[in-house]
């Protein structure tokens, strides 16, 4: 088999990922036993809200009698978001900004106007730390956008930049327990982390996290004043809502695998989980690859440490470019990286798709890889090979994927 042939059967196998992990199909399927005795308020947060939402409506129909949804700008649904019973917002990720403080305000209104006797069904999914928020007081919105910023840069994991945001709000770690006011509530969740942890996917906003004092990071001194006020105390009024995850990485594997073996690969799945540098991950996939002919499977969410004046591209497109230049010249291979939920930093593209002469394709238009990745920078030289890979919003979110075939 040719590259240009394995390169389509990669973007197949991508394909196949993202649909077991589709939020409306992992929502109605969740769903389809509820039983409900005074029909439910339904909220629906994150990147994959409208997905999960209407998945809500297949399995529970008029059953919902409100439905409140905020999503990233640009995954919003105009036909839906016009229906009387529904509450449809679009909001700022992944730098949080005043649309993300009114989604908040307005997600505390809707709970404290629906019938104490009513069931509040939850659906989360990455993307909802910055969509939503109310902050602790005495904090503001020109804080939260420096901290957020901060921490996107830093090059933290996740559940360290979530450990922050937390202690921030008034409504993450738990905090929006309180405004149910005992009603009843349940929560579906897609996981965008690694270890499927529930008070970091959202930053917890129903799940208590324990006293946390944050002492572990290293954080300016601006950034650990404004955290001290609300890091070491739990939540008050935090109770134990029932959560259920639907789809994760792994699913996300499994829906690759399967449509790469029914295409005639043979595939390899990778138990671990890539993390750490993006340029360092990807120049150790191609300098020393797996001895093992067919295709390779990971899931991953690696982490880069951005310069002063970012260019466009994410992590994955980083990893993407490192290891095209670790792999320059060689023929007989390809690799996808790519993140599930359609975007990958500035941008717009999802990831890339690069082979042994990507390099070469994007030197002969005056770009230097190297100095590419210095600056953050990749989405341009990738976009000048013809690498970069455009899904629109998926519909999910269940972090990146990484797929390395090599003949």
């Amino acid at each position: 088999m040719d590259v240009a042939a394995a390169r389509q059967r990669l973007l197949a196998a991508y394909a196949g990922a993202l649909e077991t992990v589709d939020g409306t199909t992992a929502t109605r399927r969740a769903l389809a036993s509820a039983e409900l005795s005074s029909g439910v308020d339904v909220v629906a947060l994150g990147k994959a809200a409208v997905a999960m939402a209407r998945g809500a409506q297949a399995a529970l129909g008029e059953g919902i009698r409100r439905l409140f949804i905020v999503t990233k700008r640009g995954h919003g649904d105009e036909e839906l978001f016009a229906r009387p019973w529904v509450t449809g917002l679009e909001a700022a990720h992944p730098v949080p900004d005043g649309s993300s403080l009114a989604a908040g305000a307005a997600l505390v209104e809707f709970l404290a106007t629906g019938p104490m006797e009513r069931a509040v069904m939850f659906l989360v999914s990455g993307g909802t730390s910055s969509l939503v928020e109310r902050l602790r007081p005495g904090l503001d919105l020109v804080l939260l956008e420096r901290a957020n910023s901060w921490l996107l840069a830093s090059g933290l994991d996740i559940h360290h930049i979530n450990r922050v945001r937390r202690a921030l709000s008034d409504i993450k770690g738990g905090g929006l327990v309180r405004h149910l006011r005992g009603r009843p509530a349940r929560v579906l969740l897609i996981s965008d982390v690694p270890g499927n942890r529930i008070g970091s996917i959202g930053s917890g906003l129903l799940h208590g996290a324990p006293p946390d004092t944050l002492d572990d990071l290293a954080l300016p001194s601006w950034l650990r004043d404004a955290v001290a006020g609300g890091e070491g105390a739990a939540p008050a009024g935090a109770v134990s809502i029932p959560h259920l995850i639907i789809a994760d990485n792994a699913g996300a594997l499994a829906g690759a695998r399967d449509r790469a073996v029914a295409s005639g690969l043979k595939v390899h799945p990778h138990t671990e989980f890539l993390a750490g540098d993006a340029v360092r991950v990807g120049h150790d996939l191609l300098s020393a690859p797996p001895a093992a002919r067919g295709l390779h499977l990971w899931g991953g969410e690696t982490t880069v440490r951005l310069p002063p004046r970012p260019g466009r591209g994410g992590r994955c497109q980083a990893l993407a470019l490192a290891a095209a230049r670790a792999g320059a010249g060689r023929r007989g291979w390809c690799l996808l990286a790519a993140g599930t939920d359609g975007t990958d930093g500035p941008g717009g593209d999802a990831g890339a798709l690069v082979d042994g002469c990507t390099v070469a394709r994007g030197e002969s238009a005056g770009l230097d890889a190297e100095v590419s990745l210095a600056a953050a920078d990749a989405g341009t030289f990738l976009e000048a090979s013809g690498d970069l890979l455009y899904t629109g919003p998926t519909g999910t979110n269940v972090m990146d994927l990484v797929l390395l075939w090599q003949q």
